[in-house]
């Protein structure tokens, strides 16, 4: 009997897994890079003064970091709190009535297409195996040795946007007369990189999405830029 090279429910909810975070390092790495590297060209538009750029540009790498990383990790304890929830409601039903569970699960498999008998065979031998990974995979598609850990998430995240933001905090400690294009030029790189890499880990357009978030960095990079040299020639940056 041939085996199937289907992956099981569990590599596929790891393979997930790493997609969803490699997305979200990716969209920390964006935030780093624009947030930064726009306060970075606004407060140069204002003033040459590198004493006044450069301590703002790394209290907003740093007080970035920090922030997605507390926002992140809220975000995370809440899914965490919902799935612990499901977890403790699944296992306290298959303690209370494991024969109706069975047969929940026997019917499900029944919808997606096996034959009654088939679907109670497969029901049986996946309890038989570990009762509550079965129902939680074929019900919620979660795993229960994969819950999420708010404090590797909120950690990851703040390592990638600090690791986007050292880009623009960089090329602004360059001499004045060029420190403006380069923030540009670098950035420009930088969100290429990054929009390719997210469109290719979220399976959309690569082109598409990065021209997307090339020119939404674009956007942000001028009108801050443009802002502080309407500020420094009212005198603001004097």
């Amino acid at each position: 009997m041939r085996r199937s090279r289907r992956p099981s429910a569990r590599r596929r909810s790891g393979l997930l897994g790493r997609l969803s975070g490699l997305q979200a390092g990716v969209l920390g790495a964006n935030d780093g890079i624009i947030s930064v590297a726009a306060i970075a060209v606004g407060i140069a538009g204002a003033t040459a003064d590198g004493t006044a750029i450069v301590p703002a540009t790394l209290a907003a790498l740093v007080g970035g970091a920090i922030s997605i990383a507390v926002s992140e990790y809220v975000s995370v304890s809440s899914q965490r709190d919902s799935e612990t929830a499901v977890i403790e409601r699944e296992r306290a039903e298959l303690r209370a009535d494991p024969a109706t569970k069975l047969a929940e699960l026997a019917a499900l498999y029944e919808s997606r297409g096996l034959p009654h008998a088939e679907a109670r065979r497969v029901a049986r031998e996946l309890s038989d195996n570990d009762a509550l990974r079965a129902h939680l995979t074929a019900e919620v598609n979660l795993d229960p040795d994969d819950v999420v850990r708010p404090w590797r998430s909120a950690a990851a995240t703040a390592a990638t946007f600090a690791a986007g933001a050292s880009l623009p905090f960089l090329t602004i400690l360059l001499p004045s007369d060029v420190r403006v294009p380069a923030t540009f030029a670098v950035v420009v790189v930088a969100l290429i990189a990054t929009g390719a890499l997210g469109a290719l880990a979220g399976g959309g357009p690569v082109v598409r999405g990065t021209v997307r978030v090339v020119l939404g960095g674009v956007v942000a990079l001028a009108t801050t830029h443009l802002l502080g040299l309407a500020l420094g020639a009212s005198g603001w940056g004097a």
